[in-house]
């Protein structure tokens, strides 16, 4: 049908991507009601520290204020996808799909199960064990333990089955960032990335490669 386009913009802030995936949102809704055909786009990049929280959020997820979050050089971002609050910084694998679900004949819920196991089976190929927690969008480890903790957060925006925003996977990212957050309003979990896992840090662009990769090689066996 349509050809995928990955593009990877490095550190970006998140304002700046935003944006971009603003236009590629608005241009795709525009060729959808004038029945044109809409090309994927996969956008990679990095961000500065950013905390950003969706619009049925709890601003109190927040923990810190406008102060502090200048002294640790980060911003604070309301943004109009499902979830609450994340953090998002360099070291962490952004991903953000803007793609025509009726060309996969996916809905939302499909499309979220399509991103999780993506991941965990990315994850696999690491040694790390990925899981589904039950009632809990993203990717966890040791689900229903004391244990439990996030290594992957996702949170979409679906209008007219288009897509924007997609998942945070932390590979080389400074945990010490969520000690200022309930990370996706949770007080009682943990988050953790594939550099804690493994005890070193993992090729980011590797990593990266592969998931763009296997992310179009599903959608098309989807067609």
């Amino acid at each position: 049908m349509n050809n995928s386009v990955i593009k990877d913009l490095g550190l970006v802030s998140y304002n700046d991507v935003y944006k971009i995936q603003t236009d590629l949102f608005n241009n795709c809704l525009k060729k959808k009601k004038n029945e044109e055909k809409i090309s994927d786009t996969i956008i990679f990049c990095e961000h500065p520290h950013v905390y950003t929280i969706g619009k049925s959020g709890n601003r109190n997820n927040l923990l810190i204020n406008d102060k502090k979050l200048r002294e640790i050089n980060a911003e604070f971002v309301p943004v109009n996808r499902g979830g609450d609050i994340t953090y998002h910084g360099p070291g962490q694998i952004v991903m953000y799909p803007i793609i025509d679900l009726d060309n996969y004949k996916m809905g939302v819920k499909d499309y979220i199960y399509f991103l999780e196991f993506l991941i965990v089976d990315i994850l696999k190929e690491y040694g790390i064990t990925g899981e589904i927690s039950p009632g809990n969008i993203g990717v966890w480890l040791d689900v229903g333990r004391k244990t439990e903790r996030k290594i992957c957060s996702i949170g979409v925006k679906v209008s007219k089955k288009i897509t924007m925003h997609g998942i945070a996977l932390n590979v080389n990212t400074d945990l010490s960032y969520f000690n200022f957050i309930n990370p996706c309003g949770f007080t009682e979990k943990g988050v953790t990335s594939v550099e804690k896992e493994l005890c070193r840090e993992t090729d980011l662009n590797k990593l990266k490669s592969k998931i763009g990769k296997e992310f179009i090689l599903r959608l098309k066996s989807m067609k």
